[in-house]
Order: C-alpha cells, then sequence, then structure tokens
C-alpha cells in the first residue's frame, strides 16, 4: 500500500510550528498590530515577470500574495496590519520552494524603512534566537564581490561574470543580476544580511528617491543562512507610477515569451483613492520555521509538501 498519504512533517516538528506560529501571533498583538485576512483566490493577478500566478478558469488566479488586497484595507481605513496565510505561485518546488507557501504581509503606518528593518529584525530575533545583522547597499555588495557598478547596467559584463561564476539557462539581465547577488551574499557568508538601496529598475512597488546623481529604490531584503527571507517597501503610492511598471512588466513578458497579465483595476482604483505613508513587507515563514528548528528543507516543516512525481 502506498505510504503517500504521510505527512511530509512529523509530528514533533507539526507541533512546534503551531508554537512558532502563537510565538509570532503575540508579537504582534504586543505591538498593537491588527490581524486581518483576504480572500486566496481573486479574479486578477500580478503582472511580476518573476511571479507566476496559478489561473483558475472560470473564477481567477490563486493569489501569489495579499499585498494588493492588504493595501486597499489601509485605502479603506484599516490601521497597521499583518497576514498570515498560504499564497500561490507555479512552478516554485525544491527545497526552499514549495507550490504553496505561508507568507506573513505586514504594513506599518507612519514608520520609515529603517524602523521596518528593524521590526524584522526584531521578529526574527524571537523565532530564532539573536545574531548581529550586517547591513549592506546592493551597490556595495557587488563592488566587493565582482568590482561590478551597479548603476552603471553594463549588462552584457555582468552577463559574462554570471555564467563565469555557474549561471545556465541565462535569460536576461534580470536573472544575471540576481544570480550575482546571491553569489555575493555567499561569498560573504554572515548568518545575517539586509541588502538596501536597490536599483531604480528593480523597484517592483517600492517608492524611488534621488540619491546623488542616482535613482534608488526604497526597498530591503533580508537573507538568513543564505536564504532569502524577507522583501520589504516603503511603498509606492503613485497610481500612474504603478501603472507604467506593469506595462514595463508585460513588454518584459512578451520578450521573454511570457503571457501579458491584466492590471489589476480595482488596485488600481485604490491607489488613485489614496494609499497612506507605509511601509511593507514579505515574510518566508517555512523557510524561517525550518530554520528555527534547524531543518535542511522546508518540507520538514509542512504538513504535506507539493510532491513531484
Amino acid at each position: 500500500m502506498s505510504e503517500a498519504w504521510q505527512p511530509t512533517a512529523d509530528v514533533d516538528s507539526l507541533v512546534k510550528r503551531a508554537e512558532l506560529l502563537d510565538r509570532t501571533r503575540s508579537f504582534f498583538r504586543e505591538r498593537g498590530i491588527v490581524e486581518v485576512q483576504t480572500s486566496t483566490l481573486d479574479q486578477y493577478g500580478v503582472t511580476d515577470v518573476a511571479i507566476e500566478n496559478i489561473e483558475v478558469p472560470g473564477y481567477g488566479y490563486l493569489q501569489s500574495s495579499p499585498e494588493y488586497q492588504m493595501k486597499r484595507l489601509l485605502v479603506a481605513g484599516m490601521p497597521s496590519c499583518y497576514q498570515i496565510g498560504p499564497v500561490f505561485r507555479a512552478g516554485e518546488a525544491g527545497r526552499w520552494h514549495n507550490t504553496e507557501f505561508t507568507m506573513l504581509e505586514w504594513y506599518e503606518l507612519d514608520v520609515s524603512l529603517d524602523q521596518l528593518m528593524a521590526n524584522v529584525a526584531a521578529l526574527v530575533d524571537c523565532l530564532i534566537g539573536s545574531q548581529p545583522v550586517l547591513t549592506n547597499t546592493l551597490a556595495e555588495l557587488l563592488k566587493n564581490a565582482f568590482n561590478l557598478d551597479l548603476h552603471e547596467r553594463n549588462e552584457s559584463r555582468f552577463i559574462d561574470i554570471a555564467t563565469g561564476e555557474g549561471l545556465h539557462g541565462l535569460c536576461d539581465f534580470t536573472d544575471a543580476l540576481d544570480f550575482l547577488v546571491s553569489s555575493a551574499v555567499a561569498k560573504l557568508d554572515v548568518p545575517r544580511i539586509f541588502l538596501t538601496e536597490y536599483p531604480s529598475y528593480q523597484a517592483a512597488l517600492a517608492r524611488t528617491e534621488r540619491r546623488g546623481n542616482i535613482d534608488v529604490a526604497l526597498r530591503f531584503e533580508l537573507v538568513v543562512n543564505g536564504l532569502e527571507i524577507a522583501n520589504g517597501y516603503d511603498e509606492l503610492r503613485d497610481a500612474v507610477e504603478f501603472r507604467r511598471r506593469c506595462d514595463n512588466d508585460n513588454m518584459r513578458r512578451e520578450r521573454l515569451g511570457l503571457k501579458p497579465k491584466p492590471v489589476d483595476p480595482n488596485f488600481e482604483a485604490a491607489l488613485v483613492q489614496g494609499l497612506p505613508e507605509c511601509c511593507g513587507v514579505a515574510v518566508g515563514l517555512d523557510r524561517l520555521f525550518a530554520i528555527a528548528m534547524g531543518k535542511p528543507a522546508v518540507s520538514d516543516v509542512l504538513a504535506f509538501s507539493t510532491r513531484v512525481e
């Protein structure tokens, strides 16, 4: 008889997971941040080239993040809030990926990006213990590791160095950049690092700001033990700029042979109405819980992970 019915994580790990979830909620309760719940199925997905939504014919898309809906709540008057729940991304299965995974999405009103970073570090300390955290700008990281000028955007040089470092199946410059960032972090061999000041062309839904003679994206990533754990933004509030970025996403999708996506009109309308000043962050809880328990893969902390036959 098949043993496929059994959970992928042992019961002790699932009990520990429940304790970590309770600790996470206590962290927010002590800070007066409200828990919300939005739908996992919506008519619209996202245009982001790095994300493929799972389509449910006749209904829409399983959500890759609760971001749009939570921001709509903020526009409607919700105070600082967070959500813990399942999200879905096609093609993500492996040691540190699962098609369905648990995301902590968290928005705070009237805080700076530095304050949110400090709060994220405090949550991570709460869940896996305290350790020093290094902070590097992305430009510093790549200059020190590969003598690359991030803001010059010499695409052929980035691609050549990434290929030399072992990148295969290259699609475009963005793939080369992402690979080199991961390689540079690995060379540092530090347990925790915040990466800041991304180039403006990697702003996603973050605001940009002029610093010296360059535009930088006001965003950060937290890497723990070599794994991307959190991705935070000083949130974009400009509806016209949002539409421009979505259009650029769809043009890149077409260049890569991917299907363009419709822009979510409900989120766009909420931005027109006026998103309050806020900073937000998405945290991959399954990865964080695996680190907390000393597990080698996210499947070891999931009741039932995606099985690839």
